[in-house]
């Protein structure tokens, strides 16, 4: 019983992270529809014949590297907070777990993404789901 709630504490935080980047990335894609267009558009100001693609403005880089730094740290306290005995080991966990999705994602997408973005990724999500569930050891009262 013990296995199956600890399964259940991680894949509720993951759900949580996943959801959250999903909702987050179709409100984005709706409000500033600019930043996320078909790709090797020209870009107005870049010289002649110079193609961009679209969705690397600096300011979609930072909104989607933020949001997902939330999210993670959503999962990761949603994880601390389903967890029964021993949050911080679950969190670590679904942290391994994250890691090891980001690094595959960036291994799949490379050549297609510039490697320093790549890079945040994989740094990003982790250390936010253990943010998030230091976060929600701290309410508890544990740290």
């Amino acid at each position: 019983m013990v296995i199956l709630h600890t399964f259940l504490a991680l894949v509720a935080g993951f759900a949580t992270m996943a959801l959250l980047v999903i909702v987050l990335t179709a409100l984005l894609t709706r409000m500033v529809p600019s930043w996320t267009g078909a790709e090797d558009k020209p870009q107005p100001g870049s010289p002649a014949g110079e193609l961009r693609p679209m969705g690397w403005e600096p300011g979609y880089v930072f909104v989607n590297l933020g949001y997902s730094f939330l999210a993670a740290a959503a999962g990761g306290y949603v994880t601390a907070w389903a967890a029964v005995a021993n949050p911080l080991i679950h969190v670590l966990a679904l942290a391994l777990v994250v890691l090891a999705l980001a690094a595959l994602s960036a291994l799949q997408s490379r050549g297609k993404q510039p490697i320093w973005y790549q890079l945040a990724l994989v740094a990003i999500s982790p250390i936010g789901v253990l943010a998030g569930g230091l976060v929600r050891l701290r309410v508890v009262g544990i740290l």
